[in-house]
């Protein structure tokens, strides 16, 4: 029983071992997504300025929120 014991201990210190390993890969996979996301963002919203077509009222609205933070943050320097 000792031996079981002791083989399950080990093999417990190597599950902790590889899920300290996954959480750490999985902390680079969500950064690398929301880096992604953040990237195709600024590309949509540049697409939609220089060509046109459906995107261009997104391209405005989008336009129009960071002027309005721009414009809170300018206000907060203010104070």
């Amino acid at each position: 029983m000792l031996n079981r014991y002791n083989d399950l201990k080990a093999v417990n210190r190597e599950l902790g071992i590889k899920n300290e390993e996954l959480g750490s890969l999985l902390k680079e996979h969500e950064e690398k997504i929301k880096k992604t996301e953040t990237e195709f963002e600024r590309l949509k919203l540049s697409g939609a300025l220089l060509g046109g077509g459906e995107n261009v009222t997104e391209a405005k609205k989008k336009i129009t929120e960071l002027v309005r933070e721009i414009d809170r943050c300018v206000a907060l320097l203010n104070r």
